[in-house]
């Protein structure tokens, strides 16, 4: 069974309270994904309860380790763009 690693989506954005010059600079943010009840859901800022209620929890910008039924999963439900393999 082949393996691949998941990387959640990002978003990139400008620094807040800087001076103008900043709105040139712009930084990756992670966008955590959340499987609950079998759905995958993207959450820019879950809260605890939220994570601790997800069968499953990838946190935004890191790159995850998985296997063959959790990659046909992803991209039944869109997130085949953010999967390489391993």
């Amino acid at each position: 069974m082949a393996n691949y690693y998941f990387t959640p989506p990002t978003v990139d954005e400008t620094p807040a309270g800087g001076p103008p010059l900043f709105d040139r600079y712009k930084l990756a943010r992670g966008i955590s994904v959340l499987r609950t009840n079998g759905v995958y859901s993207s959450f820019r800022y879950p809260s605890q309860t939220q994570v601790l209620a997800a069968e499953e929890f990838y946190l935004g910008g890191t790159k995850n380790f998985i296997d063959q039924e959790t990659r046909d999963a992803l991209v039944a439900q869109g997130y085949g763009a953010y999967i390489v393999p391993a």
